[in-house]
């Protein structure tokens, strides 16, 4: 048998890996992961306005031959992407539009950028798998029974601009533009859609519980379960994702084991972080309110943003459980960090946040 059969991942440790959105949240973490699995070779992609000191000490914590590289641009531009892209063997694509209210600014920094390093990919022919990643916020929950299970198999928005929120349409249109040129050009690639990643670094309360509104916290949640991820354990599904052979074209949802639920979480951080108001809005009513809202949106037409409707509803809080088979059989992935312990340090940092606001 040979070193090729006997190597179970599709990239050696000096050949050339690019991270966009390497100073974020999640890609941070992602290029560590990569230097203490033994890879010597990456590039970190970073905006001009970024701070990437944290990436730039990792390649003296690594040394012996580790090489990472920092190349900071604007994926707008082609020649950026194209300079980026250059003799990589593998991208890992975060970079994107998160926390953009409008429409047109988060299909330019998500859905442009994106095609733009297609491009890139397609011109320099070295690439062996492009990941995307993705999010939840892509699946429609409108047709599943209460209680039903999603995963990979679940249908993605097909109208995502009906549900007023810009990062899913982005999000569902940067999908479809990877899956267009794994089609079209046979570029190899592998989406991966994480839950809610929550971890130190990310300490907001997640849509998925409520809203906060003058001075009161709504709890639209209730039982159900929040698809958390700690940011660990996602970044190995993510560069797991990258590296094992044999899984271009496939789509891998990433959600820990125990999940709690909206309530459950809720105490946790009222009993960890600080206490705060908040009034529980049962489903029934909570569901009547957004199709209020839709519907006087529409006959507004639009004066009042439809940013709480029916399909964000299925989305976000209707009962729904959440499977991880797919990416543990597929990858061999398993979430090292158990919930509780991901929970316990989490809540640490967020009151440690609060203390020194």
């Amino acid at each position: 048998m040979s070193q090729t059969e006997l190597d179970p991942f599709i990239v050696g440790r000096d050949d050339l890996i690019l991270v966009t959105g390497a100073t974020g949240f999640i890609g941070s973490r992602l290029v560590e992961n990569l230097l203490e699995r033994g890879f010597r070779n990456l590039r970190c992609f970073t905006r001009a306005s970024s701070e990437a000191a944290r990436i730039e000490d990792l390649s003296v914590c690594h040394r012996n031959g580790t090489r990472v590289e920092v190349v900071k641009g604007n994926l707008l531009s082609r020649e950026d992407c194209a300079a980026a892209t250059e003799g990589a063997a593998l991208i890992f694509h975060l970079a994107a539009a998160r926390g953009e209210k409008s429409f047109p600014d988060a299909f330019l920094n998500s859905v442009v950028t994106t095609r733009n390093l297609l491009e890139a990919c397609l011109r320099h022919r070295c690439v062996r798998r492009f990941v995307n990643v993705s999010s939840f916020a892509v699946y429609t929950n409108t047709q599943k029974r209460r209680r039903g299970v999603l995963d990979e198999s679940c249908p993605v928005e097909k109208h995502p601009e009906l549900r007023g929120d810009a990062y899913c349409f982005a999000k569902v249109k940067q999908d479809e533009i990877v899956n267009e040129y794994g089609k079209r050009f046979g570029l190899p690639y592998v989406i991966v859609r994480p839950g809610y990643v929550y971890g130190p670094g990310n300490e907001g309360i997640t849509g998925r519980v409520g809203v906060g509104t003058f001075g009161l916290f709504l709890h639209l949640g209730g039982s159900n379960t929040i698809p958390f991820t700690y940011v660990d354990n996602c970044v190995d599904a993510i560069t797991l994702a990258g590296l094992k052979k044999r899984i271009d074209g496939e789509v891998f949802n990433v959600v820990d084991d125990d999940l709690p639920s909206s309530k459950q979480f809720l105490h946790l951080y009222k009993q960890n972080v600080r206490r705060f108001k908040s009034i529980y809005v049962p489903h029934v009513i909570s569901y009547a309110l957004c199709a209020l809202w839709e519907n006087y949106s529409s006959w507004s037409e639009g004066q009042l943003p439809p940013v709480f409707n029916r399909r964000g509803w299925h989305a976000f809080w209707k009962k729904t459980r959440y499977s991880n088979e797919k990416v543990k059989t597929s990858l061999g992935w398993t979430p090292a960090v158990p919930t509780t312990e991901g929970l316990t340090i989490y809540l640490r940092s967020c009151r440690e946040k609060l203390l020194h606001a």
